[in-house]
């Protein structure tokens, strides 16, 4: 049985309250940043049929409360009901891909190891995007979460460390832990600088970085596996004014695959088919193994 903490419940309710007013959606969060409320559905064997195959999870169809995410609500009463149902509340959730703000949320990270806040500066700088005056929020490891609205009609999908070691996206279907909330590991609470504003708007340059590549059907070497291959095939597809990115990246996670070494000529060669140099391929991936603490 979770221990109650009422007067950390009070707080979290109190701040939940707020962000509602600005029009985000929120859940209870337990101390574990978990969703507080247990999914109704977790016993249950109805979606089951008589083949075996699973139906289509419930998102709250059901009326009943514990679907995580999909539980977010901006209307008071309905948040008062969701905390009244879980009285060992410490946190809060905001709902991020929703309107009006369309939240994206930057999860720069330090218990990885890595300078992800530097990753985030070397992207700008080869992208040429600035991070916007926005909201911050603080957590108890010294990571940032930094708060950025998307159009209404752009999906972005939860990511761990796909832009760049360190850095997590949460999107469509993903939360961030809000400012106020107490977890086991101690507060999250908004830079003091940051606290007045408002979501800025993502920039389009990285915007575009955040979305999943396109589908690509050219052929790549076989030498290094299914993964080598599909990360060639992401470096083949890529565009004018992509094709650093796409070799950065993809450098990255052959370097954290270990199979960075035996990639480096495929990726060379797939980058020159795009148009870039020699000389710029080879600098580009060496910059991707430093950023991962390989060594060439």
């Amino acid at each position: 049985m979770a221990t109650i903490d009422r007067q950390a419940t009070t707080l979290a309710l109190a701040h939940a309250l707020s962000a509602a007013e600005r029009g985000l959606a929120v859940i209870p969060l337990s101390r574990t940043k978990l969703p507080a409320l247990r999914s109704p559905h977790r016993d249950d064997t109805d979606l089951v049929g008589a083949a075996g195959t699973v139906g289509p999870p419930c998102h709250g169809e059901c009326g009943l409360l514990g679907h995580g995410v999909y539980d977010a609500s901006t209307d008071p009463a309905r948040i008062r009901e969701l905390f009244a149902a879980a009285p060992w509340a410490t946190g809060y959730g905001i709902a991020c891909g929703l309107p009006p703000h369309h939240l994206i949320g930057v999860d720069l990270d330090t218990k990885s190891g890595t300078d992800s806040s530097s990753a985030l500066r070397e992207l700008a700088l080869r992208h040429l995007f600035t991070i916007p005056e926005t909201v911050v929020v603080l957590t108890p490891s010294g990571g940032r979460h930094l708060w950025l609205t998307g159009p209404p009609d752009v999906v972005v999908p939860n990511s761990a460390g796909r832009l760049a070691p360190g850095i997590d996206i949460r999107g469509a279907g993903g939360y961030l832990v809000g400012p106020g909330s107490r977890t086991e590991h101690g507060f999250y609470a908004a830079a003091p600088a940051t606290a007045h504003l408002a979501p800025a708007p993502c920039p389009p340059s990285l915007l575009r970085l955040l979305l999943p590549p396109p589908r690509t059907n050219h052929p790549t070497p076989t030498s290094t596996g299914q993964h080598g291959q599909g990360l060639v095939q992401f470096v083949l597809a890529a565009h004018e004014g992509q094709r650093n990115t796409r070799l950065f990246w993809a450098a990255c996670r052959a370097y954290e695959n270990d199979i960075g070494p035996a990639l480096v000529e495929p990726l060379v060669e797939a980058a020159l088919g795009t148009g870039l140099s020699e000389r710029e391929a080879r600098a580009t991936i060496a910059s991707a193994a430093r950023m991962t603490g390989r060594r060439l």
